[in-house]
């Protein structure tokens, strides 16, 4: 199955995500199938912070890929879900 759900990166105490499909047996930070879109908890400014490209994340969602708990709550703040 393929979950829609983040990647870590950045150094310590300064984490920085990527949203991306993922098969759901893999490590969290393994090879993505795609990455969707970006996000920065620690930016200021709320439309910088978030950046994903709703097209492929619609058609994700709608050949079945499920999203995690986090994931989810963004895609409703960027008007996806």
């Amino acid at each position: 199955m393929v979950r829609l759900r983040l990647k870590r990166f950045g150094r310590s105490h300064r984490p920085y995500y990527r949203l991306c499909a993922i098969d759901q047996r893999a490590a969290r930070d393994s090879s993505a199938i795609e990455e969707l879109g970006e996000y920065d908890p620690l930016e200021k400014d709320a439309e910088k912070a978030l950046s994903i490209n709703i097209d492929r994340a619609r058609y994700w969602l709608k050949v079945g890929a499920q999203p995690t708990r986090t994931v989810s709550s963004l895609l409703k703040r960027a008007g996806v879900e």
